[in-house]
């Protein structure tokens, strides 16, 4: 079995999610046995070598429609579903106005042409040109053989906005536990004091309402990662916003990020969307107590186990943190992780959605758009 993943043309230049997504599940599968290539969207491929294609972000369905044209192979399809539309409307810049008056769609549609013609991501595709973005999202889900989303929730909330149901299975993302499973708890300090908030600099993690929340507190905020290449004003509203309490520390090494987790006792991903938020995720393991928003699907990986506040609201996020900070730390989310959420777990689940496809992708795709059409009536 060759399998060829898609995935956008600065997945290594603009680290993501995505980015760590994409990579450790490919790892764990080729320790299953399985021949894994990953090839950014704007290389040219020989795509006679491969048995099937894993695309990734079915927001940019510019990266990968001409793969699709071009290739005539099964494919399936990660989701990665993140619905910027509200953090768009609180955006004070050109975004926020634009949202008012044209659809997130179009907005998107609009970004993709943007990124061609300042970063010189070119668009392959005369198909996403004609049938604009969110046409081409619907084109390619109505071909694609499996929906692979990060969790169930992604798929509602993904299906109610295009109204394409499609046979899909959920695969939970997670951490690498050989990256993080060598660490001795008890030399971890966990300091109730400090907070550290790890992800790329941008409007939708929403670290700007963080740091009003912390500013001149007694809490010492931690900004770990750089800003994202669209978001520099953002990212120096930021600095200009922070008081002598709040530190940016920019991108840095995976053994130093993990004596970070060991630090602090509270970790806050106050965003306005996110999948899981694997920071968040990592923190957890590291026996950090967790503040997120609950926007987006994190109810769904963190339940009653992490502390939850209001992305617009200063003094939620800083009534959540005081909370997490005074509470025990929560070894019951370490656990469920070490089990479910860990990218071993996610490279079996997605091994056996490849056989499935391979084996059975016509009887699969009638047999689970006839279950879910039903049950697609939900509106969140």
């Amino acid at each position: 079995m060759k399998i060829l993943y898609i995935a956008r043309s600065t997945l290594y230049s603009v680290y993501g999610g995505d980015t760590v997504q994409i990579v450790s599940t490919a790892k764990y599968l080729r320790m299953q046995g399985v021949i894994v290539d990953i090839k950014l969207s704007h290389e040219e491929i020989n795509y006679e070598e491969y048995d099937l294609l894993h695309l990734f972000n079915i927001t940019r369905p510019a990266d990968a429609l001409v793969h699709v044209e071009n290739s005539g192979l099964p494919y399936v399809i990660s989701t990665i579903f993140l619905d910027h539309e509200e953090s768009q409307k609180v955006d004070k810049g050109i975004r926020g106005m634009a949202s008012k008056y044209i659809s997130a769609d179009r907005i998107e549609y609009v970004k993709t042409i943007a990124r061609w013609l300042k970063n010189g991501e070119s668009i392959k595709s005369r198909q996403y040109l004609y049938y604009g973005h969110k046409g081409s999202i619907v084109r390619l889900v109505n071909g694609a053989a499996m929906l692979l989303p990060n969790s169930e929730n992604e798929y509602i909330r993904f299906v109610n906005r295009y109204q394409v149901p499609a046979p899909h299975s959920v695969i939970y993302n997670g951490i690498d536990i050989e990256v993080f499973g060598g660490y001795k708890k008890q030399e971890t300090v966990h300091d109730p004091m400090l907070v550290l908030c790890v992800g790329r600099i941008e409007g939708n993690k929403n670290q700007l309402n963080l740091i009003k929340a912390l500013n001149d507190t007694p809490f010492k905020l931690k900004l770990v990662g750089k800003p994202a290449p669209n978001h520099m004003k953002y990212y120096e509203q930021c600095r200009n916003a922070a008081s002598d309490n709040v530190s940016f520390e920019g991108f840095i090494s995976q053994e130093e990020l993990i004596r970070h987790y060991m630090s602090a006792k509270v970790h806050v991903l106050p965003s306005w969307n996110e999948t899981c938020g694997l920071s968040s995720m990592e923190a957890a393991y590291m026996n950090c107590n967790i503040v997120i928003s609950a926007k987006g699907d994190t109810v769904e990986y963190y339940g009653n186990d992490a502390w939850y506040c209001d992305p617009g609201s200063p003094q939620s996020i800083y009534d959540a943190i005081v909370k997490a900070s005074e509470a025990p730390l929560n070894d019951r989310l370490h656990d469920k992780i070490l089990t479910e959420y860990n990218w071993q777990k996610a490279a079996a689940d997605t091994l056996m959605v490849y056989k499935e496809v391979l084996n059975i992708e016509s009887i699969a795709k009638v047999k689970e758009v006839h279950q879910y059409e039903e049950q697609i009536k939900v509106t969140i």
